[in-house]
C-alpha cells in the first residue's frame, strides 16, 4: 500500500484543506507532480498538470500522474466552462508572459482557482534590495539576474489590486510569515513571505 507523500511545504498543506475529495483538478505550472500526487493520494482527485519543462513532465509520469507538456494557454482553451472543479496556480503566476489571461481562462474552465505566490514586498526583499542595490538573493530567489528565468514578481498589494480591477472575487486568503509557517495576522504586503488565494467570479 502507497503511504502519503509527506507534505513538505505549509502551502501544500493550506491547498490540500481547500480541495473537495473527488474533484477534477488542474494545476498549472505543475512541476514534478508533488501537489498532485499528494492530492491524488489523500483526497482521490482526477488530476491532471501542464508544464513547459519536459522533464519535470517525464518526472510526473514517473509519479503516475497524468501531465501534458506544452503551453498552458493553449491548453486551457480546449476545455468547456467550469471542466474542472479547481484550477491551482502555484509559485507559478510571476513567471507568466501574460498572468492576466492565464487566471481568466483558469476561471472560466475552473469552478474555483487557488492561486500561490512569494510576496516581492516582504520587508526582508525590500531592505536587501534598498542595501545592496541589487536583485534580491535570498533562500526564495536563489539566482543572480542573469541566471533567472522571465520573472515578473508581484505583492500581495498588487494581486490584490489586480482581482478588484478585474471583478475577480477572493473567497479565502492566507498570508504566512516569512517562515512561512506562521499565518501573518498584520499588514501582509509588508510582513507576509507567502499568500494562498481562493477566487471565483
Amino acid at each position: 500500500m502507497n503511504h502519503p507523500v509527506e507534505k513538505r511545504t505549509v502551502d501544500m498543506k493550506i491547498i490540500g484543506d481547500w480541495v473537495e475529495p473527488g474533484t477534477r483538478v488542474l494545476d498549472l505550472g505543475c512541476g514534478r507532480g508533488g501537489l498532485l500526487t499528494y492530492l491524488q493520494q489523500t483526497k482521490q482527485v482526477t488530476g491532471i498538470g501542464v508544464d513547459m519543462d519536459f522533464a519535470k513532465i517525464s518526472a510526473c509520469v514517473q509519479r503516475g500522474v497524468t501531465a501534458y507538456q506544452g503551453d498552458m494557454h493553449e491548453f486551457t482553451r480546449e476545455f468547456p466552462d467550469g471542466h474542472f472543479d479547481r484550477v491551482i496556480c502555484s509559485r507559478t503566476v510571476h513567471e507568466l508572459s501574460d498572468p492576466t489571461d492565464v487566471i481568466l481562462e483558469a476561471l472560466r474552465i475552473g469552478k474555483s482557482v487557488t492561486v500561490g505566490f512569494m510576496n516581492h514586498g516582504y520587508w526582508k526583499n525590500r531592505f536587501d534590495s534598498l542595501l545592496r542595490g541589487r536583485k534580491t538573493r535570498n533562500a526564495v530567489y536563489t539566482t543572480e539576474w542573469f541566471e533567472s528565468r522571465p520573472d515578473n514578481p508581484l505583492t500581495i498589494a498588487d494581486f490584490e489590486h489586480f482581482c478588484q480591477v478585474k471583478k475577480i472575487s477572493i473567497t479565502r486568503r492566507v498570508h504566512l510569515m516569512g517562515d512561512w509557517q506562521k499565518p501573518c495576522l498584520f499588514f501582509p504586503n509588508l510582513f507576509a513571505g507567502y499568500a494562498l488565494y481562493e477566487l471565483t467570479r
